[in-house]
């Protein structure tokens, strides 16, 4: 059915079903989503704007949003070369073990991120399978920013080649072997015929891992020690905060989170609106005589 075309009315839900149901979407989505996102904003700034912006001009919390920041920076590039890689591995090539391989891009959702955590710690800890190599060559991974980063791109790697491999399986290979016909290279496909036609949900799977890079709890807690000032991220420094009583600093430092949040879900509806335009747009050319 066109855009801007009405639905027959045999086709349209009676309201006496239609409203109980958005009346009960909508008392979910207040009471679990709405009122949450509130109780934070209005506990982090109960006691004025000052309290606010120490909280988080703390030294401590300082650290803690620059190692937020700079573990996303080093997961989601390498969750975007993989999620590429993947796609274009999954979507256009046949293989023994490709099924296989689609299960093991999944496994991180279906693995406890505190049992990747735990697996980590198993590999290289100080007691672990090659702590004892990595301590003798003063490598430190566990209780570091590489353990941290270690199990960041665990449980984000899958979120890039999952928006990928169905966008990519829909538009299929046509035009890519139209390019290889008239001469072009390998790369020269992808620059020119490949990414153009992903961009939109590439950059939709960048934010979405980007948000869970910024925001994971699980796997970072077990490997990073929760130290002071060198190994807590944002979230270990909000439990810290709230376990230690000091309600307003935590609650100031989870609405920082929050409104990257929010930021995020913003640019994920645009870019989700602006990729079904573009489907819409050259569904419409194809349709053209």
């Amino acid at each position: 059915m066109k855009r801007g075309v009405a639905r027959p009315p045999a086709l349209r839900d009676p309201w006496w079903l239609a409203l109980p149901l958005i009346l009960v979407a909508l008392a979910f989505a207040a009471l679990f989503l709405l009122l949450p996102l509130v109780a934070v904003f209005g506990y982090a700034f109960e006691k004025g704007w000052d309290v606010f912006v120490t909280a988080i001009g703390d030294p401590d919390a300082r650290e803690a949003i620059r190692l937020t920041v700079q573990v996303a920076a080093i997961s989601v590039p390498a969750n975007l070369v993989f999620g590429i890689a993947a796609a274009w591995l999954v979507t256009r090539f046949e293989f023994r073990g490709k099924g296989l391989l689609v299960s093991l891009i999944d496994l991180p959702f279906a693995v406890s991120p505190v049992i990747a955590g735990l697996v980590y710690v198993l590999l290289f800890g100080l007691h672990g399978w090659l702590g004892e190599w990595l301590a003798e060559r003063d490598i430190h991974v566990i209780f570091a920013l590489p353990g941290i980063v270690l199990a960041t791109v665990f449980v984000t790697f899958p979120i890039v080649a999952r928006e990928l491999i169905p966008l990519m399986q829909a538009q299929g290979d046509e035009e890519e072997q139209a390019a290889r016909t008239l001469g072009a290279s390998g790369f020269t496909m992808f620059w020119r015929v490949t990414l153009p036609k992903i961009g939109w949900g590439l950059l939709y799977g960048v934010i979405l891992c980007n948000a869970r890079a910024m925001g994971e709890f699980g796997a970072v807690s077990v490997v990073s020690g929760h130290i002071r000032g060198l190994t807590n991220t944002m979230p270990l420094h909000v439990e810290i905060l709230y376990n230690e009583y000091q309600s307003t600093a935590a609650f100031a430092v989870a609405a920082l989170l929050a409104l990257l949040a929010l930021v995020t879900l913003v640019l994920k509806h645009a870019i989700g609106w602006r990729i079904a335009r573009t489907t819409s747009d050259e569904s419409s050319t194809e349709a053209r005589p």
